[in-house]
């Protein structure tokens, strides 16, 4: 007597059912500590870049004397906005282009008094926020 087999190929729907549900809960599980981390690497990456300009903005006081005015901002760092107020700028520019953070979006510098303060607006790319989307400042990151 032959008996015949049959040959299971492939999965059920309840199988493959299964499996949706169990990498669905993986997902959910693993993928918002990726969100964080990603976010914290962003904000990370803008402490680098601020520190980057503390030091170009360094320079510029060095040669003249002066940070520049919050009105001249990081386009005193392209070209000389003066050349009677800063005869001792660099014949070649501080910066190649104007500075964005880790959203794309610019910098802001404002002076204060003989320093300076670096803002990025982070995430919402607004003025104030929580949490992600909270304003980065160049004092708090050297802390």
């Amino acid at each position: 007597m032959h008996r015949h087999t049959k040959l299971r190929r492939g999965f059920s729907l309840i199988e493959l059912l299964i499996v949706i549900v169990i990498l669905g809960g993986l997902v959910a599980v693993v993928a918002p500590g990726l969100m964080d981390s990603a976010d914290q690497a962003k904000r990370d990456t803008v402490c680098l870049k601020m520190n980057d300009l503390q030091k170009r903005l360094d320079m510029f006081k060095l040669d003249n004397g002066v940070y520049p005015e919050t009105e001249e901002g990081f386009e005193a760092l392209l070209s000389n906005p003066d050349a009677d107020k800063y005869p001792n700028y660099r014949a070649k520019p501080y910066l190649k282009k104007l500075p964005k953070d880790s959203w794309k979006t610019p910098f802001v510098y404002i002076k204060q008094g003989d320093g300076f303060e670096l803002i990025s607006f982070a995430a919402d790319r607004k003025e104030g926020g929580e949490e992600n989307a909270k304003d980065i400042l160049f004092s708090v990151c050297n802390k």
